[in-house]
């Protein structure tokens, strides 16, 4: 086969169709890309998709938070920390010296009563939640490469927590259903709303990255039951969406979510991503029961890229990208962002590598 474009290759790969090559993308920690440009391995400025030759690129134009006029409240700093409440009333405290995920603190939110008085009336598709012109230019400079293109976002999942939190969304799930139903009924009509007027103006995407964290180590949030039940349905009422507009969808998903991935079938979705080892997520056992249905990126365990060692990462490679390349459906990426202590020159190689072991014919 001749070589395809990036548009053409994560298309076809999307569908399992036959390819050239697997398909290739990456996400990185700040803290990476900092230390890369001191390094000199990149310039300033510089897209990362064009230095690696990457397939996609991804635009993330929405802003969700609840009060879009609330100025962000710093509560409490030190040295190493900031506690700021955001405009969601949320309480979190964010790391100052390196990139990570932010602690939970507290929220105002902890119940319906608190979700109907301060959050639910401001959730409207106000314009100034779209940002028009990063996602223009995105989609142009995409074009002119020849890149899949992806509007990227979270969804209801994703949407709830930083609101509520985790704990009292869960607890929510279980003490008032109608409640969180509510919330995910409200973020998929506000997402849909957001993605008629961006769309209508200016132009498609060639498919959607949804990012729901559902999981974490060795367990997800939820039961599949439980999923099924009440977070399923924003999930099929956005997905269709972006389907009745022919656009495939990703799903990203930290943490261990095998047990959901049959009901995110159920939902739509093309291809799930990022597939993490170390919360027990296995790629060659997902590809052998879900392959004919469902494409693939990530599953690379990152901590193997972070011992630098080029045997390793041969091993890890050699082990997957052979079998897992079997029904077309696959994109190398690690099963997390790339972090520092990943050498440039390693991640040289693994991309290197991986598309070796991932040609066809």
């Amino acid at each position: 086969m001749q070589e395809l474009t990036s548009v053409e290759r994560i298309t076809n790969i999307l569908k399992r169709q036959p390819v050239d090559r697997i398909g290739v993308f990456e996400h990185f920690w700040g803290d990476t890309y900092r230390s890369w440009l001191e390094g000199g391995y990149i310039r300033e400025g510089e897209n990362l998709a064009d230095h690696f030759g990457y397939d996609l690129e991804l635009c993330w134009p929405f802003n969700m938070v609840a009060d879009l006029d609330y100025v962000p409240e710093v509560v409490e700093e030190t040295e190493e920390t900031i506690l700021v409440r955001d405009g969601n009333g949320a309480l979190l405290r964010r790391h100052k010296l390196h990139d990570s995920t932010p602690e939970h603190v507290d929220f105002l939110v902890k119940d319906r009563r608190a979700w109907l008085e301060h959050i639910k009336p401001k959730l409207t598709p106000d314009r100034r939640r779209i940002n028009f012109e990063a996602y223009r230019n995105t989609r142009r400079y995409a074009r002119e490469k020849q890149r899949f293109f992806c509007w990227s976002g979270v969804n209801v999942f994703e949407l709830m927590h930083p609101v509520c939190g985790h704990e009292y969304m869960l607890m929510g799930m279980i003490d008032d259903p109608d409640w969180v139903r509510d919330m995910v009924n409200t973020y998929a009509e506000l997402t849909i709303n957001l993605m008629e007027i961006l769309f209508a103006e200016e132009g498609l995407p060639d498919g959607i990255w949804f990012y729901e964290d559902m999981g974490f180590k060795g367990r997800p949030f939820m039961s599949p039951a439980m999923y099924k039940e009440i977070v399923q349905p924003g999930h099929i009422r956005t997905i269709q969406y972006a389907k009745s507009l022919g656009l495939p969808v990703i799903m990203h998903s930290c943490g261990y979510v095998e047990p959901l991935v049959p009901g995110m079938i159920e939902a739509g979705i093309d291809c799930l991503q990022v597939i993490e080892v170390k919360a027990g997520m296995d790629l060659v056992r997902l590809y052998r029961n879900f392959g004919d249905r469902l494409s693939f990126m990530g599953g690379i365990d990152v901590r193997v890229l972070y011992s630098n060692d080029r045997r390793r990462i041969d091993e890890e490679l050699e082990s997957k990208i052979p079998i897992v390349k079997g029904n077309y459906g696959y994109v190398l990426h690690s099963d997390h962002s790339i972090p520092n202590t990943v050498h440039y020159e390693t991640y040289r190689y693994f991309v290197q590598r991986g598309l070796e072991l991932g040609r066809y014919g």
